[in-house]
């Protein structure tokens, strides 16, 4: 069953755990559990993501329960108007304290809304959170730089905030696209967990029908406390 964070006769806001598609895809056919499923049978009502996350990414993901409502809440995610995401992650190196990422991105080839333009401005900005130092010997140095930031989406675009925090030589850990595999599996096997270190925490957008502005908080999952060791 997922957790759910707020449910009312038009939304419903879940957590995420990590690994779990929104809905079904091609692109991973071989999947047989997905968010949109299990909270549609855990109400016993039909349910539309407002937005998608990541498979590998956990955290707030949110549902509306009628077509009209996930029409409205379709647009307010495009526009960005009057919402707040915030993210948790972990990268590879030390970031500055904090900055804004102005990237234009390109769209992805498996994102199928042609009308859209092929290169999109894109903003996130960052914050660092948390430095750690990791006895692990990476390309000639004696240990690995890496830190917990906050992460912020100022535009929608696919794999926005995996993407900017590559292109500012800081990758996601545990990003496989993104990221740098050796990386990855070098703190995989040191913490004994492996995921894509990236955590939707909180969300924060009008109502759809009271216009009543709403937060939600998903408290970072249990294995974040893995990186506790190295603070």
């Amino acid at each position: 069953m997922l957790d759910i964070l707020y449910l009312d006769d038009y939304l419903a806001a879940v957590t995420k755990p990590p690994g779990l598609l929104v809905h079904r895809t091609g692109l991973d056919a071989g999947e047989t559990r997905f968010a949109l499923q299990m909270l549609r049978d855990q109400l016993g009502r039909p349910v539309w993501p407002a937005h998608r996350l990541d498979k590998g990414t956990s955290g707030v993901l949110l549902f509306a329960l009628n077509a009209e409502v996930a029409r409205t809440l379709g647009q307010a995610f495009e526009s960005g108007d009057g919402l707040q995401k915030t993210y948790r992650a972990v990268v590879r190196g030390w970031p500055a304290d904090e900055g804004l990422i102005d990237h234009p991105l390109k769209r992805m080839p498996d994102d199928m809304r042609t009308e859209r333009l092929e290169v999109q401005p894109a903003q996130s900005r960052f914050a660092t959170l948390r430095r750690f130092e990791l006895p692990l010997s990476q390309q000639g140095f004696a240990s690995t730089r890496c830190a917990e930031v906050a992460l912020q989406p100022l535009t929608g675009r696919r794999h926005q905030l995996r993407r900017h925090m590559k292109h500012i030589a800081h990758p996601i850990i545990g990003d496989a696209t993104h990221g740098k595999g050796p990386l990855n599996r070098a703190v995989a096997e040191l913490l004994g967990h492996q995921r894509l270190w990236l955590h939707a925490h909180s969300l924060t957008l009008p109502h759809p029908v009271s216009g009543e502005m709403l937060l939600w908080v998903s408290p970072l999952p249990a294995e974040w406390s893995l990186w506790d060791t190295f603070a």
